[in-house]
């Protein structure tokens, strides 16, 4: 019998620290880091900014992230040894074990407490909070349709959390913050649901809910889109009430331009451009919003 191939997106090799890379996805951070950078950008208009803030952040938010795929691997593993597109995946082949999962989950939560510790009382406050919602999400598709803007709000912790790593304080205007949480869900929110499609048969034959499976295929996608409708104008709203100007506002056009060639290339009768490719793409948007905004806020100086 031919083994199954190797996920995408993932590295080659068999050390165990490529299977603990792999087993969480480890570059995936990529696509919602840069929106913890932009909080960390916008922070920068009414607050210091040290090198010391961004090292913090980017290790904060890759070791959450850690904690959130590795519970996830976790409790899904029975349902991953199911489905063969997730069967190669590390705990149902046995390259790991249950036990090395959770060693890594734990070690990657205590990492994240000390650093909300060393940053400021307010992130220490709430980084339980952010753990248990991230952390939630890989049981969410047992109780409810919507699972992917479970998923939208996890990740819209992090320009959130980003912002508060270097202020330590909440956002003035007080709706800052707030509307770019709104854009970060609405995006990953409608990117999950094509990420979803091709699993809609077996979620339905294992009693998984999602909104593929709600609302079928079509209105999967009119879902995506009305989110994705969100995502631009809420990044324009955030981006004016921060500060920036006109760079920033060319990157949403050429972000805009990404999600709408998405939306072009996926039909609910043909969804055979839903490959790693397409999936990478929406890396480049996030970097593409964090490079401009970058570039924005240096010629500010």
């Amino acid at each position: 019998m031919t083994a199954p191939p190797r996920e995408g997106q993932t590295l080659a090799g068999e050390s165990l620290l490529v299977r603990l890379i792999n087993l969480v996805k480890l570059p995936h951070t990529l696509f919602a880091l840069p929106f913890a950078l932009l909080g960390v950008l916008a922070a920068s208009f009414t607050a210091h900014l040290t090198w010391g803030h961004v090292v913090k952040v980017v290790l904060a938010f890759s070791a959450a992230r850690w904690v959130a795929m590795g519970f996830n691997r976790i409790a899904d593993r029975k349902f991953d040894a199911k489905n063969p597109r997730t069967m190669n995946r590390e705990l149902p082949r046995g390259a790991l074990s249950v036990a090395q999962a959770w060693v890594s989950v734990v070690l990657a939560g205590a990492l994240f407490f000390a650093l909300c510790a060393s940053l400021n009382p307010i992130c220490l406050l709430l980084s339980p909070v952010a753990l248990a919602w991230v952390m939630a999400y890989s049981l969410s598709k047992r109780f409810t349709w919507w699972p992917h803007l479970w998923l939208g709000a996890s990740l819209a912790i992090a320009p959130v959390g980003g912002y508060l790593a270097v202020t330590g304080r909440w956002s003035e205007p007080w709706w800052l913050l707030p509307v770019i949480a709104l854009a970060v869900a609405t995006w990953v929110a409608g990117f999950d649901i094509f990420y979803a499609l091709p699993d809609e048969r077996f979620d339905r034959a294992h009693g998984l809910k999602s909104a593929v499976v709600r609302l079928g295929v079509k209105g999967s996608l009119r879902l995506a889109m009305a989110l994705h409708a969100i995502t631009i104008p809420a990044l324009a709203l955030f981006g004016c009430a921060a500060g920036f100007g006109a760079w920033y506002y060319t990157g949403l056009v050429v972000a805009m331009g990404i999600l709408a060639y998405e939306h072009r290339i996926v039909k609910p009768d043909d969804l055979s451009r839903l490959d790693a490719a397409f999936f990478t793409m929406n890396g480049v948007m996030s970097v593409t919003v964090f490079a401009f905004a970058f570039l924005d806020r240096m010629l500010k100086r």
